[in-house]
């Protein structure tokens, strides 16, 4: 059985109940980042969902020049601030340089390691010594045994509060394939293991200057990782994912999260 870590007033793994990371990929301004939280927030007590709000104040790996990247960490981490104060949620937001980190970690209840900076020793080693939980997003070119050097390099810095995270592995030019074996063999690391549905039904660079996506499938990746045994499932949403700024492609709608919880929520019941 993965341990449980401790993020924020709620655990992940171990017998804890299924939890949901859910938020918009990028902030695009403070108040549709409020009006999310406040959403999700309302969602979360309504259903009794163990919610981490995800977010980034910034996306480095955006595949234009010209794509929206976020309004920077300054800006960024006080408005995911005043998202914990005014809600109550922890905060999982994703850091990109080792000069961030003690930054993101004033803030954050749990930092994220980008899937294309997962092999970055320096960062690696830097997110593990801050202290906080850190969430592993596996490598689309990685397999999943191959994390097991990535959780080595965070327990040398007597860090053990980790999250490994499926995303999908690279499969031809501009698409990926989740494999559902992956999740049993990331949970044999002895840590909780996420899902991340919609980051998994990505096309990667797939629209020539952004990445593209079928956010139909991200439903049916998510049933099908609950049933095969995850410990959270990882979503992105947006208010209106047609006008989402980042990976809109991607996205779920807010509206369509109560109806795809309780779905998950009953297969993890039967799981457990």
């Amino acid at each position: 059985m993965a341990r449980r870590v401790k993020i924020g007033k709620l655990s992940v793994g171990g017998k804890a109940p299924l939890a949901l990371i859910a938020g918009p990929c990028v902030i695009e301004s403070r108040d549709s980042l409020l009006k999310i939280a406040g959403r999700l927030a309302g969602l979360a007590r309504a259903e009794r969902i163990p919610l981490i709000f995800k977010a980034s104040y910034d996306k480095a790996n955006r595949s234009g020049l010209a794509s929206f990247r976020g309004p920077g960490a300054a800006k960024g981490l006080a408005w995911l601030a005043e998202v914990k104060s005014r809600y109550g949620l922890p905060i999982l937001t994703d850091v990109h340089s080792e000069a961030e980190v003690p930054l993101a970690a004033r803030v954050a209840d749990i930092l994220q390691l980008p899937a294309f900076l997962c092999r970055q020793t320096d960062l690696v080693l830097a997110l593990g010594a801050s202290g906080r939980p850190v969430n592993v997003k596996k490598g689309q070119f990685l397999a999943p045994w191959d994390v097991a050097n990535i959780v080595e390099k965070l327990k040398s810095t007597g860090n053990r509060r980790i999250l490994l995270t499926e995303r999908g592995a690279s499969f031809g030019y501009n698409n990926l394939v989740a494999d559902m074996r992956s999740l049993p063999i990331l949970r044999q690391l002895g840590y909780p293991v996420v899902f991340d549905a919609t980051h998994s039904v990505q096309l990667p660079g797939g629209r020539g200057t952004r990445s593209g996506g079928e956010s139909r499938w991200a439903p049916v990746l998510a049933r099908a990782a609950v049933a095969a045994g995850c410990d959270a499932v990882f979503v992105e949403t947006h208010q209106d994912p047609g006008r989402a700024l980042c990976d809109k492609d991607n996205a779920i709608p807010v509206s369509a999260l109560r109806g795809l919880w309780r779905t998950i929520r009953r297969i993890d019941e039967i799981v457990r």
